[in-house]
């Protein structure tokens, strides 16, 4: 059974300690992409990684998480407005619903965007279709106490 999605969804990235984020569910795009800032290549015991920072929350640039994951690749990606750039690709785990699966997932500043991430054709392939007349269809987000979230300052539900 093929489960079906809005136009927008709340998903869970666990390698990457995201609790939920925002994401468009973006059938124009072949790759999924994640917001990132302070990229930088790293060498962890051998290993090339990505490193990163990025603000879950959109209009919100105080909130930070810092993360890291092994470099997948590196590729060119045309955007939506025909304009061309040199990415890295991380692979991860995505969370929509119940359904957990590996993807990849080019890193770009999407500060000026209206989501944080895109879930492209490729992590949906075969497991989604998608309804663009409807939104959050997987779940809704996912409420937390002020207090948890204070406490927790570098990891956080997403708003926007």
């Amino acid at each position: 059974m093929t489960d079906t999605l809005g136009w927008r969804e709340w998903v869970s990235l666990p390698d990457l300690n995201i609790d939920q984020i925002k994401a468009k569910i973006d059938t124009g795009a072949r790759t999924s992409t994640l917001h990132a800032f302070d990229v930088e290549l790293i060498n962890v015991s051998g290993q090339e990684f990505v490193k990163f920072s990025l603000h879950p929350n959109q209009r919100d640039s105080d909130k930070v998480i810092e993360c890291q994951a092994p470099l997948f690749d590196q590729r060119v990606v045309r955007d939506s407005g025909g304009h061309t750039e040199s990415r890295y690709v991380i692979e991860t785990q995505i969370v929509i619903g119940s359904v957990v699966h590996t993807a990849e997932v080019t890193l770009t500043n999407r500060d000026n965007m209206g989501f944080r991430m895109l879930i492209g054709r490729t992590t949906m392939k075969g497991k989604y279709l998608v309804d663009p007349g409807k939104s959050y269809l997987i779940g809704k987000r996912k409420k937390r106490s002020l207090k948890k979230d204070k406490e927790n300052n570098h990891h956080s539900d997403v708003d926007g």
